[in-house]
């Protein structure tokens, strides 16, 4: 096959213009429009970009928000645990209380 153009610019099919030699005002303005097709063509290309961006930035938010509720459940297992041991320790404190009061009173 011998196609001229690429893949991404394909060549124009159909009669080609002959070139003009003068410039009016309304080709300058006509000038300008394939800047214009070209930033709505860039913007067009970064919509997909934006969007990964802000998927992403939703995932980040997401990932977050989990290690904050990870650690606040870690912290009420610790503090369940403290004070378990707490507890444990109040109860040996007090058998060694009572277990000196029998001793010095016997």
């Amino acid at each position: 096959m011998n196609i001229p153009g690429t893949i991404g610019r394909p060549a124009q099919h159909g009669p080609r213009r002959p070139p003009e030699t003068a410039h009016t005002m309304n080709e300058l303005t006509e000038a300008r429009r394939p800047r214009q097709q070209l930033n709505r063509n860039r913007k067009l290309h970064l919509i997909p970009e934006a969007m990964a961006r802000s998927h992403m930035a939703a995932r980040v938010y997401e990932a977050e928000s989990q290690r904050m509720a990870g650690q606040l459940a870690h912290a009420r297992r610790m503090e369940r645990k403290s004070r378990r041991l707490h507890a444990r320790a109040e109860r040996a404190s007090r058998r060694a209380r009572r277990a000196l009061a029998q001793a010095v009173i016997r």
